[in-house]
C-alpha cells in the first residue's frame, strides 16, 4: 500500500488545525489511512486504498479529514467540461500525430501565485512520484513533469522524434545528449528508458522557441525542467497512453496545488486524434460520470434504514455532492476522484460518512456450522483415489505464459483468457488446462526414476460468452503418466478405475481434432450427455516442444460436470 511523508507544518496548515496523535488515529480511517508514526516533524501515513490516488498526498488526506469534520465541500472553479471551456489566455499544448501508437497523449495545466519553498518542493516531488509510480505503473501509463512556466513560450509541442537527431541537456547533467544517449547514460534513462526504447521514434516535449522541456517519460531538461526554491510560475505536463488516467491525475494535482495556495490556470490541449471528449479540451477537465443507488440497496448492504437526507449528508462529509430524488440517491463525483464504478462504491462512502461508530454490532440470529462445500468434498475424494492409484499430487500457479499454455501445446488461443496489462509475459495467461502444468514438471524430471505419475486438482479458466464476466472458472482434475510402456490402454484403465470408485457411469467418444493427443489414440469422456473430459497419448510434437523424450499419457476431467 502507498505510504507518504507529510510535513506537519504543511499538513496541519491544510487541515486548519493541529491534531494530537490520538485524534489522528481515530479520524484517519475516514481517509482509509493509518498513522504510521513520526520522523522528526514529519507524519508517516499509510494509505489502505489503491483506488483513491487523490489521497496519496498531504493535501489529499487533509482535504478528506477537513471535509469530514465540517461537511463543507471545497469548490474548485477552474475545471472545464465538454460543454464549457475556460479561457486559457494563450497557454496551449499541441499533440502531434507522430506520437500516436508510441505515447498517444500529452496534456497540462499551469499554476502561479505561491513561491515554492523547500518543504513545498519536496511535497510536490513526492506527489509526482507517488502518482507516476503507483497509479502510473512506474511511468508506463503516466509520466508527470513540472516546469518553470515563465521560461516557456507557448504553445508547447508534443511529438515523436528521431532519437538520434534530437538532443538537449538533461536534468542533473551539463552535457547535451541525444534521446538515445539519455537512455544509455543518464540514471533515469537507464531506469525508465526501456518504456520507449523499442519504438522507432521517442516522445519529445518542446516550446515554440524549440527549447526542450523534456523527454517523457524519462527526464526533464536542465533549464526549463529544473524547478527551484523561489519559483512561483509552474507548468505541469502529463503524458501517457490512457487519456482518462492523465485527466484524473491532472485534476488531483491541480486540486492539491490549489489547496496549497496556487492559482490554477487552464491550458488548451489540441489532441492528435479524435476522442470521446472531442479533439480539443481545456485542462483541468471534468469528465467523471454520476453514480446512483437506492435506499433499499443502502439498507440491504449496511443493515440500517437511512433516509435520503441522511445519505446526502453522509456523502457531503466525504466531499461528494449528492442529489436525492425519491428513493434514489445520486453521487456527483468530485473532480479529483473517479472510483464510483458501481452503487456499492456510493454505499461505501455513505457508510463512512455516516460514521462507522454509529453502527451497532448485532449478533447473528442463525447458528451455522462451517463445512466444506460439495465441490471441495468431491475434490478431496478424487485426490484420495488418485493417491491410491500411485500418483503424486502437485500444486501449480494459475497464471503462466502464452508459450507454456498455447504454443507448446500446439493449440489455438480462441478460448484462452489473457491478462490485459500483464506485469510480465511469464504471467500473461490464465491457464486453460492443467495438462501444460503437468508437462512442465515432466520436462524437468528426466533424471528421476520412471514411471512418473503426477496429478493436480485445481482450477482452469476459459472464455464463455454466456457468463456475465465473459469467462468461466472450472474445478478440474489433470493427471499424467510417463514411461516407456504407457499407452492409450493404460490411460483408459486409469479413467475407468477412477470413475468406478466415484460411481459415475460414462461413455467414450472419439477425438479427431485435438493437437495435444495422437489421432486415434485419445477419447472424450461423456457423462450425462456432456463432454466431461479427455484422455489419451500425448502427441510427439507436444513432447518435443517440452523437451520430453519418454512416451506420455494424460487426462483432464471436469469435476464440476461430474457433480451434476
Amino acid at each position: 500500500m502507498p505510504k507518504i511523508d507529510a510535513p506537519e507544518k504543511i499538513f496541519f496548515s491544510l487541515l486548519g488545525r493541529k491534531m494530537s496523535d490520538d485524534e489522528l488515529v481515530d479520524i484517519f480511517p475516514v481517509a482509509k489511512a493509518e498513522l504510521d508514526g513520526h520522523e522528526g516533524d514529519t507524519l508517516r501515513i499509510e494509505l489502505n486504498d489503491t483506488n483513491r490516488p487523490d489521497l496519496w498526498s498531504a493535501a489529499g488526506v487533509a482535504r478528506a479529514l477537513k471535509t469530514y469534520e465540517s461537511g463543507k465541500i471545497t469548490e474548485y472553479g477552474f475545471f472545464s467540461t465538454k460543454d464549457k471551456a475556460l479561457e486559457s489566455e494563450g497557454r496551449e499544448v499541441i499533440d502531434n500525430e507522430s506520437a500516436i501508437g508510441i505515447r498517444d497523449y500529452s496534456i497540462g495545466f499551469a499554476a502561479r501565485g505561491r513561491e515554492v519553498d523547500n518543504e513545498l518542493l519536496v511535497n510536490l516531488i513526492q506527489s509526482q512520484e507517488k502518482l507516476c509510480t503507483n497509479f502510473g505503473r512506474k511511468r508506463k501509463t503516466i509520466a508527470l513533469g513540472i516546469y518553470r512556466s515563465d521560461l516557456i513560450k507557448y504553445p508547447v509541442h508534443y511529438a515523436a522524434v528521431d532519437p538520434d537527431k534530437t538532443a538537449f541537456v538533461p536534468l542533473g547533467m551539463t552535457e547535451k545528449l541525444s534521446l538515445r544517449e539519455i537512455c544509455e547514460k543518464h540514471p533515469k534513462g537507464k531506469e525508465y528508458g526501456y518504456i520507449v526504447y523499442d519504438k522507432p521514434r521517442f516522445p519529445y516535449l518542446y516550446d515554440d522557441n524549440n527549447d526542450a522541456l523534456s523527454f517523457p517519460p524519462v527526464i526533464n531538461s536542465a533549464r526549463i525542467g529544473a524547478v527551484e526554491v523561489g519559483d512561483s510560475d509552474l507548468f505541469i505536463e502529463l503524458s501517457g497512453p490512457i487519456l482518462d488516467d492523465l485527466l484524473l491525475t491532472a485534476s488531483i494535482l491541480a486540486c492539491d496545488m490549489s489547496d496549497m495556495g496556487f492559482e490554477i490556470l487552464p491550458v488548451k490541449v489540441t489532441l492528435a486524434k479524435e476522442t470521446k471528449y472531442g479533439k480539443q479540451i481545456t485542462v483541468p477537465f471534468y469528465f467523471q460520470n454520476r453514480c446512483s443507488t437506492t435506499l433499499e440497496a443502502v439498507e440491504k448492504k449496511l443493515g440500517l434504514a437511512l433516509s435520503a437526507e441522511e445519505c446526502v449528508k453522509a456523502l457531503n462529509r466525504m466531499g461528494v455532492e449528492a442529489e436525492a430524488d425519491g428513493d434514489t440517491v445520486t453521487a456527483i463525483c468530485p473532480p479529483y476522484r473517479n472510483d464510483f464504478l458501481h452503487e456499492v462504491d456510493v454505499i461505501e462512502d455513505i457508510e463512512i460518512g455516516y460514521g462507522l461508530e454509529n453502527f451497532i454490532p448485532i449478533m447473528p440470529d442463525d447458528f451455522t456450522i462451517g463445512r466444506l462445500s460439495p465441490a471441495e468434498e468431491f475434490s478431496r475424494k478424487v485426490k484420495d483415489i488418485m493417491v491410491g492409484l500411485g500418483f503424486q499430487e502437485m500444486m501449480y500457479n494459475y497464471l503462466g505464459s502464452r508459450k507454456e499454455y498455447v504454443e507448446r501445446m500446439h493449440i489455438k488461443d480462441d478460448d484462452v483468457v489473457f491478462i490485459l496489462n500483464p506485469m510480465s509475459e511469464n504471467w500473461e495467461v490464465v491457464r486453460p488446462s492443467i495438462i501444460p502444468s503437468l508437462m512442465e514438471s515432466e520436462s524437468v524430471s528426466g533424471h528421476a526414476v520412471y514411471p512418473h505419475k503426477i496429478f493436480e486438482c485445481g482450477k482452469i479458466c476459459l472464455k464463455d460468452e454466456s457468463d456475465n464476466s465473459g469467462t468461466v472458472t472450472k474445478n478440474s482434475l489433470g493427471f499424467l503418466t510417463s514411461d516407456n510402456q504407457v499407452g492409450y490402454n493404460e490411460a483408459s484403465s486409469l479413467v475407468n478405475t477412477l470413475m468406478y470408485f466415484l460411481r459415475k457411469e460414462y461413455t467414450l467418444a472419439s477425438v479427431e481434432d485435438d493437437p495435444r493427443f495422437i489421432p486415434g489414440r485419445a477419447a472424450y469422456i461423456i457423462y450425462k450427455g456432456e463432454k466431461a473430459g479427455i484422455f489419451g497419448e500425448i502427441h510427439p510434437q507436444v513432447l518435443e516442444s517440452w523437451g520430453s523424450e519418454m512416451p506420455t499419457i494424460a487426462a483432464e476431467i471436469d469435476l464440476d460436470c461430474l457433480l451434476k
